[in-house]
């Protein structure tokens, strides 16, 4: 199983269910939304990341693969 760290950048704040949905991740806010950087552990993780995104009503601006030291 190979795994990679992601940054993901949404639209507008996260609420605390939103928080709750992504515990496992570094989420920091930024002036224009939010950060959200953590492992995916394959394909169908980043998926079930971006669904749940949709299904919490986040717009993802970008999901981005990003070097080790930068997580």
């Amino acid at each position: 199983m190979m795994t990679t760290l992601y940054e993901f950048r949404v639209d507008g704040r996260l609420t605390d269910q939103a928080r709750e949905a992504f515990c496992d991740m570094r989420i920091e806010e930024l002036p224009a939304g939010a950060r959200l950087c953590g492992v995916v552990i394959d394909e169908a993780h980043l998926l079930g990341i971006m669904a749940q995104c949709r299904a919490l009503g986040l717009v993802i601006v970008s999901a981005n693969r990003t070097a080790a030291g930068t997580v």
